[in-house]
């Protein structure tokens, strides 16, 4: 069973992550920023996850520490998931249409971290979700995941197409990478681990 459960707290957040890489449901999603919320059952569908997430942040502040702690949690959670990562795609890319914006993911499950992020949005907030934490999340989820993830906005104008389009096309890309192919014997690597 490919699947993981954490919980962290700390003096600004209270997480607890649960989810499943080979079953869809449930999926369910509380972290008091409405719009993070929208875009974590965005990436567990398009995923084809099971995640569940309940969080108590300090919204009193902002949603900062909300939405960079919940990428860590969900990247440690993938992370652990995977195991030794065998018989794994380990690679994942797609391209998402969401009306006038194109949006792309790429990642590797490498074992290295690295984002490359390219985008901008013009609108500074989405409810209570500040749009510059958006890139925030998405480091978090990459180093704690240990992956290479690339992410452009090819062209658009609208910010929460911009953003959906990521999360989706993360998600898209994700679900081909941790996809098992039987005919990738052993680690997909020729250093014989990930």
């Amino acid at each position: 069973m490919r699947t993981a459960t954490l919980k962290r707290e700390t003096a600004e957040t209270k997480i607890e992550l649960a989810l499943d890489l080979d079953h869809q449901e449930p999926v369910t999603v509380a972290t008091g920023v409405g719009f993070l919320d929208h875009m974590l059952i965005l990436f567990a569908r398009h995923s084809r996850i099971s995640l569940e997430v309940n969080v108590v942040g300090d919204l009193d502040v902002d949603s900062h520490h909300t939405v960079e702690d919940v990428g860590i949690v969900l990247g440690q959670c993938i992370r652990e998931a995977l195991g030794d990562k065998k018989g794994i795609n380990r690679y994942g890319t797609s391209f998402v249409p969401m009306d006038e914006t194109l949006g792309m993911a790429s990642l590797d499950l490498s074992g290295r971290s690295y984002l490359v992020f390219d985008a901008v949005f013009d609108n500074p907030k989405l409810g209570s979700f500040d749009t510059e934490l958006t890139e925030e999340f998405f480091q978090a989820l990459a180093f704690n995941t240990q992956m290479n993830l690339h992410l452009k906005i090819l062209h658009g104008k609208n910010t929460h197409h911009k953003i959906e389009a990521l999360f989706k096309a993360t998600g898209r890309a994700l679900r081909e990478a941790i996809t098992e192919n039987p005919e990738i014997q052993g680690v997909n690597s020729t250093k014989g681990m990930l």
